[in-house]
C-alpha cells in the first residue's frame, strides 16, 4: 500500500511538471533580458516590486478567509443569466482620420489614434484560465475573433496574467502585428510563442516609445503583481499613456490604488480619456485592484476628463454580482463631477466628442 502511495505522489508531481512546461504557460525571462531586468531599479532581490509595500491581502486577511468566501459562499449572481447585449463594429471600415476606441469586454481594447491601430490586451480565446473548462467568457460577450482584427501597428501588454494575456489569441494574430510595446521580461512570453523579437520594444517604467512623429507610448507604473504559474513578478507590470498632440488616453492596466495616479495626473497635465479597470475587486485584496471608490478617486488624481471602466461583463473573477462595478461607479461618480461612459461591448467610442452619450444597458441584463 505503501508503494502505491508513493507512485501515486510521484506520478501526481511528474504530472504537475509537465502541465507547468506547457507552452501556455510561457517563459521566463534568460540570457541578454534577465541582465536588462536586473539593471532596473524597480527590480530587487530577484523580484519587481511596487512603488509601495502591496500585500497580496489586506491586514487580517488570509488564504483561508478568502477560500471561503470565494468557494464556500460563492454568489449566483456573479454571471448573468441573460446574454450580455453587445454591437459590433467593423473595424477594417473605419475611417483612417477617425480617433475611436472599442471595448471587446473585459480588459482588451481596440485604439485608433492619428491612423495607428492599437491593441490592449486582447484576450479572444473564450475563457481566462490555462484550463480550457474554467473562467469562461459570458454568454455573448465574446463577439470578436482574431479574424476581425485588422492589421494592427501595435500590440500594448499591460501584464502576463491570464486574462490579459492568452496564447491562442498571441498565435493567431502574431502575422498582423507590426510592433509590440510590453513591461520588461513580458517578450520572453511573446517570443516563446513566435513573435518577432525584433518587433518586441520591452520597457520599463517611465520609458517610452515613439510609434509614428505624433504618437508616443509611455509606460508608467501601476500596483500589482505578475506570474502566470507559481514564481511571481519575474515580469513587470505596468499602466501606459498613449500621446498625440491632440489626445492623451490613459490606460490602467491592472492594480490597486496608490500614489502614482496623482503622480501622473499631474506630468501629464490630465487626460481626455482614462481606461481604469472597475470589476473583479474583493476588498480582501484592495491592495491589487481597485475598488469603485478607488476608481472614482483615480479618475480625479489623473484630471480625466472621461472614464471608461474596463475589467468587467465578461468573466468572473472574483465573488461580487457581475452588474456590480457599473451600478456602484454610476452612483459614485454622480456628484464628483466626473463623465463615467459605458459602451457595449463592441460599440465605438468617438474620441473626438466629449458629448457622446451611452445606455446603461447592464441595467436590463438578468
Amino acid at each position: 500500500m505503501m508503494f502505491v502511495v508513493l507512485a501515486l505522489i510521484v506520478a501526481l508531481i511528474a504530472g504537475v511538471v509537465v502541465f507547468l512546461r506547457l507552452p501556455m504557460f510561457g517563459k521566463r525571462p534568460s540570457g541578454e533580458r534577465l541582465k536588462r531586468i536586473e539593471k532596473s531599479v524597480n527590480y530587487k532581490n530577484g523580484a519587481f516590486q511596487n512603488l509601495s509595500p502591496t500585500p497580496n491581502f489586506a491586514e487580517n486577511v488570509g488564504f483561508f478567509t478568502v477560500f471561503r468566501s470565494m468557494v464556500l459562499k460563492k454568489r449566483i449572481d456573479k454571471k448573468p443569466l441573460s446574454i450580455i447585449p453587445t454591437e459590433k463594429t467593423d473595424l477594417s471600415t473605419l475611417d483612417a482620420k477617425s480617433d475611436v476606441v472599442v471595448w471587446f469586454g473585459h480588459s482588451s481594447c481596440f485604439v485608433q489614434l492619428e491612423g495607428k491601430k492599437i491593441l490592449i490586451d486582447p484576450v479572444f480565446g473564450g475563457n481566462a484560465s490555462p484550463l480550457p473548462f474554467m473562467l469562461k467568457a459570458f454568454n455573448g460577450s465574446n463577439i470578436y475573433s482574431c479574424d476581425d482584427i485588422p492589421e494592427t501597428d501595435l500590440l500594448v501588454i499591460t501584464h502576463d496574467h491570464w486574462d490579459h494575456l492568452d496564447l491562442k489569441t498571441i498565435r493567431q494574430l502574431k502575422t498582423k502585428i507590426k510592433h509590440v510595446v510590453c513591461p520588461l521580461g513580458n517578450g520572453a512570453h511573446l517570443e516563446h510563442w513566435g513573435i518577432d523579437k525584433n518587433i518586441i520594444f520591452e520597457q520599463d517604467w517611465n520609458d517610452q516609445f515613439e510609434l509614428c512623429n505624433n504618437l508616443v507610448v509611455h509606460t508608467l507604473p501601476s500596483r500589482h503583481f505578475s506570474g502566470r504559474g507559481p514564481k511571481r513578478n519575474k515580469a513587470l507590470w505596468a499602466s501606459f499613456v498613449l500621446q498625440t498632440p491632440n489626445l492623451k488616453i490613459f490606460i490602467s492596466g491592472d492594480g490597486g490604488y496608490d500614489k502614482h495616479f496623482a503622480e501622473i495626473g499631474e506630468k501629464f497635465g490630465g487626460f481626455d480619456l482614462a481606461i481604469l479597470e472597475n470589476g473583479q475587486y474583493n476588498v480582501f485584496w484592495r491592495y491589487i485592484h481597485l475598488l469603485p471608490d478607488d476608481v472614482v478617486q483615480a479618475a480625479i488624481d489623473l484630471k480625466a476628463k472621461r472614464v471608461l471602466p474596463v475589467h468587467h461583463s465578461k468573466f468572473a473573477l472574483s465573488n461580487h454580482p457581475w452588474n456590480e462595478p457599473l451600478t456602484k461607479l454610476a452612483e459614485n461618480s454622480v456628484h464628483k463631477n466626473i463623465q463615467i461612459i459605458t459602451p457595449k461591448i463592441g460599440e465605438m467610442v468617438n474620441l473626438n466628442d466629449p458629448n457622446q452619450e451611452f445606455l446603461r444597458w447592464w441595467e436590463d441584463v438578468k
